[in-house]
């Protein structure tokens, strides 16, 4: 009786893992792929950063999908510090928090910083106005994040423009 209940179990859980496995997005090593590739019929280096929002000036500067100026570069360095992915995925995709690739199309700059700053403690979200290296990296954190929902930073894992 016990060898049956233990193979009903795992008959169960088994099913359970195909279920999510089979309706879960795909992995994301491929949806790092497709934000890789370019605009159709345009270069990277001549897309208008923040096009989706062309009345706005682009908080952020960046070349051929990856190399961003040092504001930005400092934001990634504090969302790496702050293992926001944890929440928000490796590639802002979402996973127990939403996804940022998704929220940053529409979340103008103040109401993020009132997010990052307070927290939604009744989503999950903490407070990060404790951590020096996020609040004194706001404005790059918003520049990264905000590249990477325009599709304008199209690898999550940038490297610093150079200046020469």
């Amino acid at each position: 009786m016990m060898c049956v209940d233990v193979l009903l179990r795992t008959v169960a859980m088994m099913g359970v893992a195909t279920c999510l496995v089979t309706s879960s997005p795909a992995s994301p090593q491929d949806k790092e792929q497709e934000k890789e590739q370019p605009t159709p019929n345009k270069p990277m280096d001549e897309r208008a950063v923040g096009e989706n929002h062309a009345h706005l000036p682009a908080p952020y500067r960046v070349v051929e999908g990856f190399y961003v100026d040092p504001v930005t570069m400092n934001g990634f360095r504090a969302w790496r510090a702050a293992a926001c992915d944890r929440c928000h995925g490796a590639y802002q995709q979402g996973l127990v928090g939403p996804s940022l690739l998704v929220s940053l199309k529409t979340l103008g700059k103040d109401d993020f910083v009132k997010t990052v700053t307070d927290g939604r403690l009744d989503k999950g979200m903490p407070s990060f106005k404790t951590s020096k290296t996020v609040m004194e990296n706001l404005d790059g954190l918003y520049a990264y994040l905000k590249g990477r929902a325009e599709g304008d930073i199209t690898q999550y894992r940038v490297r610093e423009l150079k200046e020469k």
